[in-house]
């Protein structure tokens, strides 16, 4: 076996398939190249590395990886969500009229008596305008201002929000503070509130919400830009700039650029020129900061900056720019708001609420107001505390001017004149009236049947005042003049005399006098009455000389004369509130009394209010310690009333009714009756032969008894 198997043949493939054919051979596979590996220096591929390295590495671009796909679908998602809210803002959006005017309050313009604008008081708008309607120089102004590539981004301008960014960083501010990179659009989202409204359960007043809506957070920020996306989408980009124009504060109370424009300027927002453009543009960085009225060369300062930003952008020329450099913006006189300032708080005062300060609507007021008589007080206040009152003095004054019926021309409340808000010494200040109330006693007597003429003893007397003692009169001179007239006792203000007289026709008597001319605060009830020991305004008292010159009728002073809604001026809501009243006394007795009152000004205290040419009619006035010092006096045309004093009630120093006061008057009325004829005053000289006596001695003496015995059986 073993030498059999030795000799056979080895077993190949052949072999085994020997009852069958075999098969072909396949073709051997051409080997494939290896690729070529990218090598630095064109020798061997480098190694692929392994180990550490392979792992960090492989970690680092699987991280990478991750973000990129988180961000991509991060970015999508809130593109969506963006698009989303965009879509579902601007499907909300109202119509872009309806929010050309949005405030909560309205607002009162002021009229003077010859239709002149010259006071207001709330948010002004003074009508609405489109940016097709206004002065090509406005609108290129507020563009070039504002935001240069308003009519070519979508409401949002990246460049410009990176650029502020940018700007506040290297300012030391936060990222959101200072500069804000905002387009137009945005801040039309701003005034607008990204579309809320004034909620009086949510904010106090409308400035706190302006404020909320004002405040600049990350959030706020993100729905601004949603909101003024959605509004390039649903409005024209010249009705985004209408909504602006009409919105926007410019300071001194004005909303919109049509009542900036009429307030600065007096012109319409279609008129205005290049310079006054920029002035008005310059206003949007910081309105009450650059606004004319609070600083007319920071204003131009500013104006300055934005007339170069036109001429930049081509708005105009380089002769334009220079030409509104050299000739600056000039605002009008009454664009100051200080033209009537007390004037206007009084008219606000005595008009009802509903149409003065909680008006919702835009109300017009045609007033009694004289803006040259005004302007007379205000210069001859200023010239006599210039010229006559030491330097550093603190004492105040306060004028009133006023028609016989109770117009009211002029108001002084106090030496700073004011655009409003300050306290009015005419009108809001009581003081006792001394020597003042003195023609309302005389008024009493003459109604009684007395006489100019007539006698009246000027002696020392003593009255027993139960819980006083002993009340003792005095004439500011401490002289006594024995028998005198009842006119010579006015002209000269004697007290002894006047308290005789009040006696003598009755406190009761006097009262109603006063109180049927106007005066309405508690009169004292005792004999001191007729010198003037109750208090009362400038204006009441003013008011009630008015009646003494119309004749004897009491006047109710007014400066309200028509008062309507700007959306309707043709028809008037309600009129005057003022005028002649009810007969007080008799004709006759009041032109006797114009006489003995203009014999104060001509013969008595009042002899420095006199002016030449003229008839004037008038009363001094001292109180007590000469804490206060009036003089009230009137031509046939005007009642003009002064008061002087101080407000914390001191002393005042040489002064009387007669000295200062006086001149006051003096000042402001050859100032008034400028140009004007001299016309006569209403009065009736007495007959010389006229008169007797009030009362003897004796009668003097026997009522003084009376009056003590009436007031001891008070007491019991």
């Amino acid at each position: 076996m073993t030498s059999s198997g030795r000799n056979r043949p080895s077993l190949v493939a052949e072999n085994r398939y020997t009852s069958r054919q075999a098969p072909k051979k396949a073709a051997p596979k051409k080997p494939t190249p290896p690729k070529k590996r990218r090598t630095s220096g064109g020798g061997r591929p480098p190694r692929r590395p392994r180990g550490p390295i392979a792992l960090v590495r492989g970690l680092i671009g699987w991280i990478f990886g991750l973000i990129w796909r988180v961000v991509w679908r991060g970015i999508l998602i809130v593109s969506l969500i963006i698009g989303a809210s965009v879509w579902y803002t601007a499907s909300n959006l109202p119509n872009a009229s309806d929010l050309i005017d949005g405030r909560a309050r309205g607002s009162v313009t002021m009229l003077d008596r010859d239709g002149r604008q010259f006071a207001w008081r709330g948010d002004q708008f003074a009508g609405a305008i489109t940016a097709a309607s206004v002065s090509p120089n406005l609108k290129n102004a507020v563009v070039a201002t504002e935001d240069k590539r308003f009519y070519w981004h979508l409401g949002i301008s990246p460049r410009g929000i990176l650029g502020a960014i940018r700007s506040n960083l290297r300012d030391g501010n936060g990222a959101l503070s200072g500069s804000g990179g905002s387009t137009i659009t945005q801040q039309t989202a701003k005034l607008l509130c990204q579309g809320q409204p004034f909620d009086a359960t949510l904010w106090q007043n409308e400035a706190a919400y302006e404020a909320d809506c004002r405040k600049t957070t990350l959030w706020r920020k993100i729905t601004e830009a949603v909101y003024a996306m959605a509004m390039e989408a649903t409005y024209t980009k010249d009705e985004i700039l209408t909504i602006y124009l009409n919105r926007a504060y410019l300071g001194a109370g004005t909303r919109g650029f049509e009542a900036a424009s009429q307030r600065y300027f007096g012109v319409s927002s279609s008129q205005v020129t290049p310079a006054q453009a920029a002035l008005l543009a310059g206003l949007l960085k910081a309105p009450s900061s650059y606004a004319p009225t609070t600083n007319l060369q920071r204003s131009w300062d500013r104006a300055s900056v934005v007339i170069g930003l036109m001429e930049d952008q081509g708005y105009i020329t380089a002769a334009q720019a220079r030409d509104a450099l050299t000739n600056p913006a000039q605002i009008v006189a009454s664009a100051q708001g200080r033209e009537g300032g007390y004037f206007a708080d009084w008219v606000m005062d005595t008009g009802p609420s509903y149409f003065t300060e909680d008006t919702t609507e835009d109300v017009i007021i045609r007033t009694t107001f004289d803006p040259y008589i005004q302007k007379s007080a205000e210069e001859a206040l200023a010239w006599i505390f210039e010229n006559k009152v030491r330097e550093g003095s603190e004492a105040q004054a306060a004028i009133v001017v006023m028609s016989a019926d109770g117009a009211v021309r002029a108001m002084v409340g106090g030496r700073q004149l004011t655009s409003g808000g300050s306290f009015n010494r005419a009108t809001q200040a009581l003081r006792q009236t001394g020597s003042l109330f003195k023609p309302f006693v005389y008024a009493a007597a003459l109604e009684l049947g007395h006489s100019p003429n007539e006698l009246i003893n000027d002696e020392p007397m003593c009255m027993n005042i139960v819980g006083s003692g002993a009340w003792c009169p005095q004439n500011y001179d401490r002289e006594f003049k024995g028998q005198i007239t009842l006119t010579q006792a006015l002209r000269e203000s004697r007290n002894i005399p006047t308290v005789l007289l009040s006696e003598a026709v009755g406190r009761e008597a006097v009262r109603n006098v006063a109180n049927g001319f106007g005066l309405t605060a508690e009169l004292a009830q005792g004999p001191a009455l007729a010198l003037g020991v109750s208090e009362s305004t400038l204006l009441e008292m003013t008011g009630a000389y008015a009646g003494i010159l119309n004749g004897g009728s009491s006047v109710t002073p007014y400066g309200l004369v028509e008062l309507s809604l700007r959306r309707n001026p043709g028809v008037p809501l309600m009129g005057s509130g003022g005028g002649i009243g009810e007969r007080v006394i008799r004709e006759e007795s009041d032109r006797k009394l114009i006489w003995m009152m203009n014999q104060v000004v001509e013969n008595g205290t009042g002899g420095r209010a006199r002016i030449d040419g003229w008839q004037i009619a008038g009363k001094t006035g001292t109180t007590q310690g000469a804490r206060d010092a009036w003089f009230i006096g009137f031509t046939a045309d005007y009642v003009t009333g002064v008061w002087m004093g101080y407000d914390n009630n001191e002393k005042l120093t040489e002064v009387t009714g007669g000295t200062l006061p006086a001149e006051i008057w003096h000042e402001t009325m050859t100032r008034v009756l400028t140009n004007m004829a001299p016309a006569p005053l209403p009065m009736i000289t007495p007959d010389a032969n006229s008169g007797g006596l009030v009362m003897t001695d004796d009668e003097a003496q026997g009522l003084i008894q009376m009056i003590l015995r009436e007031l001891q059986g008070q007491s019991n």
